[in-house]
């Protein structure tokens, strides 16, 4: 399929994303030639883009303009990562685990935020990586809570790797078993004794905006563990559900009041007997960092 025609707002934002990430200043030839415009188209945008204060002319060269750093200042502030961390940090502090916090791309999903205790250092992190949904928990979540319509980007990319897609161990069984109780579970990847449990987080049906997903030792996602977990993860998404929908405290993010969580602070390990490490369950991948 050809790709679709580029429109006049696609123009800007790729010149602005190419100015803001350049290692240096850049000149419009370079601009042009990154973003793949003619010279004259290019400079056309940009005198907009200056005139708007996306973008600011230094003789020949372009730098961010100052539209660019008030965005950049009002997202340290109210974005998706600032609201949703001291929620990221009860959560891990209440349970122990690893917590990350997940958003929806076109056919994965992406890790922007994690919070790791130092007792689970082993397992990485994974920030900034964008995870298919057939080898991970967090995506899983996501993609079980979109309308089926809005799935097939997700399926096709597993379907193309060679996943399983039917029969009861196969990717849709995982998605129709996450919707019916809105956790998804993966135990463990290749030999590692790792296993996560994840959530999303809607305010609109079948529009998830994120998830949250809890990682640690295999063996303390036992059955005997995981309702508590459940639970846990439950009161965290309901709570960044009702952050996000609810405008008003957004105003005093950042501040001692709004960073302080609820409840408890101290990490109270769920109850149950002491379990054997739980063998690694759907992903046949080589890699060496743990599922999120």
């Amino acid at each position: 399929m050809p790709a679709a025609p580029r429109t006049a707002v696609d123009k800007a934002l790729d010149l602005v994303e190419a100015v803001a990430r350049a290692p240096r200043p850049p000149r419009l030839t370079d601009l042009a030639e990154e973003v793949g415009l003619h010279r004259a188209t290019a400079y056309r945008v940009l005198v907009d883009l200056v005139r708007r204060g996306w973008v600011l002319r230094a003789g020949d060269r372009y730098l961010p303009g100052t539209a660019v750093l008030q965005l950049s200042s009002s997202a340290a502030r109210n974005s998706l990562g600032a609201l949703a961390r001291p929620v990221l940090e009860a959560l891990s502090e209440r349970t122990g685990m690893m917590v990350n916090l997940q958003v929806p791309e076109v056919d994965r999903s992406r890790v922007i935020d994690v919070v790791r205790p130092d007792r689970l250092a082993m397992i990485s992190r994974l920030t900034g990586e964008a995870l298919p949904v057939h080898r991970f928990a967090g995506p899983l979540a996501l993609v079980a809570a979109l309308a089926p319509a809005d799935r097939d980007p997700y399926l096709r990319t597993a379907e193309e790797s060679g996943y399983p897609m039917g029969g009861p161990d196969g990717l849709l069984a995982d998605i129709e078993r996450t919707e019916r109780t809105g956790f998804a579970v993966e135990y463990g990847r290749n030999e590692q004794p790792v296993a996560s449990l994840a959530r999303a987080v809607v305010t609109r049906p079948g529009a998830p905006v994120c998830a949250l997903t809890l990682v640690g030792l295999g063996p303390e996602f036992d059955e005997a563990r995981l309702p508590g977990l459940r639970e846990r993860l439950r009161e965290a998404t309901d709570e960044l559900a009702r952050i996000l929908s609810d405008p008003g405290p957004l105003e005093v993010s950042g501040t001692p009041e709004a960073r302080e969580a609820p409840g408890p602070a101290s990490y109270q390990p769920v109850s149950g007997s002491q379990p054997t490490c739980t063998s690694t369950s759907r992903s046949t991948s080589t890699s060496t960092e743990g599922p999120a």
